[in-house]
């Protein structure tokens, strides 16, 4: 495959609208940089300062009990007193909210979570911006995609110690920088067919964030050939907070060569502007 060529311009215009995107949702009222609590749910009921009721989990589920005076607002819906939630699935979230704010309740890990979300906290209030490298054509890199037989269960560490995460990956890509070949692991992406790659390189703990980014891989083709835009290369939210339970690269996914592409170390962590 190769990779159709696009004037610089328009490459960087292309650019810049995925990042400004990105930080738009990241900074959200109610993106991850709203996040100011990340709580593991017990059989005992516990109420917390950032949210309203008193949690728990159990067999059924999530459930919470709301104090005299206490709602929360399940799609349009007001609910007080007792209100379960249910069995929530591996890595699905739902967002009651509770006046400006939301109370994300989830599961990740095996562990049931809530981490409330409020417009005013200060990480985000105060975010200005993640450093990136400029964007070079250089690193749109044509690569394969190679299935496995049957999609494969990989375990994964956490940004939070101790904590797993299992997804299944449909197969490596295989792509060539500067004469030398390499791999990548994927598991399954954001669209349908699509892929995504966990990933660190040379620049890790260095220009970019030490523990992780991700790059997005539109499905392949008929003959398996993809393009894998390392501008593109992500941070996860745990770049940012510790509040996050990101999942860390496979093992195999840690590249020999520095990636300078894609998102830098935040300005949060002690990063540079640029």
């Amino acid at each position: 495959m190769t990779v159709p060529q696009t004037d610089p311009e328009t490459f960087a215009k292309e650019w810049e609208l995925w990042h400004r995107e990105k930080e738009e949702q990241l900074a959200g009222a109610h993106g991850f940089l709203a996040i100011t609590s990340l709580r593991w749910l017990s059989a005992e009921p516990e109420r917390f300062e950032d949210a309203p009721g008193a949690w728990s989990t159990s067999a059924e589920g999530v459930v919470v009990e709301l104090a005299e005076g206490e709602e929360l607002t399940i799609e349009g819906v007001t609910v007080t007193g007792r209100h379960s939630f249910g069995v929530i699935a591996e890595r699905d979230s739902l967002y009651p909210a509770y006046g400006d704010a939301v109370i994300e309740v989830a599961k990740r890990g095996g562990h049931d979570i809530v981490r409330p979300r409020h417009p005013e906290n200060a990480l985000r209030t105060a975010f200005t911006g993640t450093p990136a490298y400029a964007p070079a054509p250089h690193w749109v890199r044509p690569g394969r995609f190679l299935p496995f037989e049957e999609p494969r269960p990989v375990t994964v560490g956490a940004a939070v110690e101790g904590l797993e995460h299992v997804y299944d990956s449909p197969g490596q890509v295989e792509f060539e920088v500067d004469g030398e070949t390499y791999r990548l692991t994927t598991f399954n992406g954001k669209r349908p067919g699509s892929l995504m790659a966990l990933f660190t390189d040379r620049t890790s703990g260095v220009t970019t964030y030490a523990a992780n980014r991700s790059v997005q891989i539109g499905a392949p083709d008929e003959q398996g050939a993809v393009r894998i835009d390392f501008n593109r290369a992500a941070n996860l939210p745990c770049a940012y907070t510790d509040l996050a339970t990101c999942p860390l690269p496979p093992k195999e996914n840690r590249l020999p060569v520095a990636v300078e592409a894609g998102e830098r170390i935040p300005l949060e962590r002690g990063g540079q502007a640029v």
